[in-house]
């Protein structure tokens, strides 16, 4: 393993899968001590990587190879996670890596994505649910029923940056008959600073026939018990944007990016172009003056079909006016409010459309609200 591996940024897993295969075959030696401009400087103390890498190795041999086996074990002991005092609600921490960040050296929206989406799959896991799809129950297993995204928001704040750690804290509740909602969190781990906030919802797919089905008894009966008993919301404001209604983008649109199609890696377990997929495709059709000028502010996607790996995709796009969006019926609960401020003459909004090419059946709608870029 070359220095320049032992370097790279990393997440604490990472961190001790590679001091692990070190220490496999470089014997430990003693740091020299150093003086500098008067200064003693000893051998580094020992960071909170290296203890909990020799608690693992002090942990039982047949324990260990099990763990590295796929018991999932090692893994719930190097995630930086894990279920809060009352059990409703999961918390982990993340370091962004390098390859997370943009030209700005900022976290992208698709890594915040995938990072949601990660920390909601690490919660079903550390309450017994499946490993072998996102947050199914024993029940769903049983009956080949997954979870699909039905809608998804995204607000950021203010985006990480390299090397920044955040920590991110999810929860899950009932939606009726109709499917779940999960809310997420995001704070700056060192100044405990709300950076974002997101909420979805998500529906029950066969996963043999594609079809939707209703949540039984049996199904929820296996989740609710681990969601808050009252309601609790990531976005309690009434007239929050998380509740706005997406009007169709008609075509012709202002801007378009034809032509997109699914790579192999876009695929993911449940067989279907991952979610966060496409919100890279929605960007696409973002006009470059507002990429160079403006920082995505809110995300909202309606996703209304799934796409596969031999579709062809076409991404379309249309300034909106802030007096054209309509809200749907409010949801009420208590969690603060977004800390946010909108100032309306800097911000500008978008529409968006994904459809098939060629037949021009719809596959998401979205809105995107972008800020001005501001001096870091």
């Amino acid at each position: 393993m070359s220095v320049s591996m032992l370097k790279a940024p990393c997440n604490a897993a990472d961190q001790l899968q590679a001091l692990a295969q070190c220490r496999a075959h470089v014997a430990p030696r003693r740091l020299p001590r150093r003086r500098i401009s008067g200064v003693s400087f000893s051998a580094a103390p020992r960071t909170p990587v290296v203890a909990v890498l020799d608690r693992v190795a002090a942990a039982d041999g047949e324990q260990s190879r099990l763990a590295v086996a796929g018991s999932g074990s090692l893994a719930d002991r190097l995630r930086m996670g894990s279920l809060t005092e009352d059990g409703l609600s999961y918390k982990e921490r993340f370091i962004v890596r390098c390859y997370e960040v943009g030209i700005n050296k900022t976290a992208t929206v698709e890594t915040i994505a995938n990072l949601l989406q990660e920390v909601g799959c690490n919660h079903a896991q550390s309450v017994g649910f499946s490993t072998d799809g996102f947050a199914t129950t024993h029940t769903m297993r049983k009956l080949h029923l997954i979870w699909v995204t039905a809608r998804m928001h995204i607000e950021i704040y203010k985006y990480p940056a390299w090397s920044d750690v955040i920590e991110i804290e999810t929860w899950c509740q009932g939606e009726g008959r109709i499917g779940t909602r999960r809310d997420w969190i995001l704070k700056d781990y060192a100044t405990g600073q709300v950076i974002g906030r997101a909420t979805s919802k998500w529906v029950m797919m066969n996963q043999d026939t594609r079809r939707l089905q209703k949540v039984s008894d049996d199904v929820r009966d296996e989740f609710l018990i681990y969601c808050p008993r009252e309601l609790r919301l990531a976005f309690p404001d009434e007239n929050n944007s998380s509740l706005q209604k997406i009007a169709k983008l008609e075509d012709p649109s202002q801007y378009s990016r034809l032509g997109l199609v699914p790579r192999r890696a876009d695929l993911d377990m449940n067989q279907h172009v991952n979610n966060v997929t496409y919100i890279g495709w929605v960007l696409e059709s973002m006009p470059q003056e507002i990429i160079d000028t403006h920082e995505l502010q809110t995300i909202t996607l309606d996703y209304r079909r799934e796409c596969q790996h031999d579709d062809i995709v076409d991404s379309l796009t249309s300034s909106e006016s802030t007096e054209d969006a309509k809200t749907i019926p409010e949801l009420r609960g208590t969690n603060g409010s977004a800390t946010a401020t909108k100032g309306q003459q800097d911000c500008c909004q978008f529409l968006h459309l994904l459809r098939l090419s060629g037949e021009g059946l719809e596959i998401n709608r979205g809105r995107t609200e972008w800020r001005k870029k501001t001096a870091r």
